[in-house]
């Protein structure tokens, strides 16, 4: 099966994994839709659920590209993470809000890193297909309405969008302010992501903003804790493509790479503007409907 991956499905297929990771609608889900929404040779191609899938390697080694492209973007603020995660080490403290976000994003990526070593194949094996993929997908797109629904109920009210440079260090202050529990409990809800269709950003937007967040601070603590995941599945997958499965495909992949990368860090600038005072709601429909859709079409073949 190695080398069966072609220029046209790797840039389309790393194109959508930048824009679908940040965009709450489900990058995996997305990555099994469009090989059966084409059909033919992409079917067979791009099988994320094959024991030993080179497009597996391909789709995880995509997600180095779109973990660098959110350092990048994010770097002030990674930098300050780290200097509080290192001061609190040496000095012992926890004093500071950097020091105290830098722990909170600790402490939230242990119970996806956990469940993913231990979980990943099983889900991947199980539900990486079609039909289960689309009806996640519907689900991702009720959690979303559901969300905003619950925020307008009960008046949450949307906040003015200030440079990234200048709200992100208040924005971190504000979460940095967030008890242990629920920072963990937002965090823990990346292991629903797990399930193709179920959205990492999504799924944990959702949870913040059911805890109190703003959209865009439940938005921002979504990025800052996909970056870690992102990027640690990423580096686990590639001595993979080093190996026999990237046989045939490595260029494939630095080309899927690199326009993940840009989808990605472009998704990112576009969203923190975006969500600073605007709905997921139509994240929520476009789910809805293209899974059903999706479901539609491969009940009826």
């Amino acid at each position: 099966m190695s080398g069966h991956l072609g220029w046209l499905e790797a840039g389309v297929v790393g194109a959508m994994q930048g824009i679908a990771e940040l965009f709450p609608i489900s990058s995996l889900g997305h990555s099994i839709l469009i090989p059966a929404w084409v059909g033919g040779a992409w079917t067979r191609d791009l099988d994320v659920s094959a024991p030993e899938s080179p497009y597996l390697a391909f789709v995880v080694g995509l997600h180095v590209a779109t973990a660098l492209a959110l350092i990048i973007y994010f770097w002030r603020d990674w930098l300050r993470v780290i200097h509080g995660l290192a001061t609190s080490i040496l000095r012992r403290e926890v004093a500071t809000s950097d020091q105290r976000l830098a722990w909170l994003l600790v402490l939230a990526t242990i119970p996806v890193g956990l469940v993913g070593l231990v979980g990943e194949h099983w889900f991947r094996t199980t539900l990486g297909r079609p039909t289960p993929a689309a009806a996640f997908l519907i689900l991702n797109g009720l959690f979303l309405i559901g969300a905003e629904g619950r925020r307008r109920r009960f008046g949450s009210a949307d906040s003015t969008y200030v440079d990234e440079r200048v709200s992100g260090p208040l924005s971190d202050a504000r979460l940095a302010t967030l008890p242990v529990g629920q920072a963990v409990l937002v965090g823990a809800t990346q292991c629903l992501a797990l399930a193709p269709g179920i959205s990492r950003s999504g799924i944990t937007m959702v949870s913040g903003m059911l805890r109190g967040l703003s959209r865009e601070d439940a938005a921002r603590f979504s990025f800052l804790l996909a970056t870690p995941v992102i990027l640690a599945a990423g580096v686990l997958k590639l001595p993979d493509l080093a190996g026999p499965l990237g046989d045939g495909i490595r260029g494939q992949v630095l080309f899927g790479s690199l326009l993940s990368g840009i989808g990605a860090y472009l998704s990112v600038r576009y969203l923190t503007r975006y969500l600073a005072n605007r709905s997921l709601r139509p994240f929520g429909v476009y789910c809805l409907v293209t899974g059903a859709l999706s479901l539609a079409l491969f009940l009826s073949r």
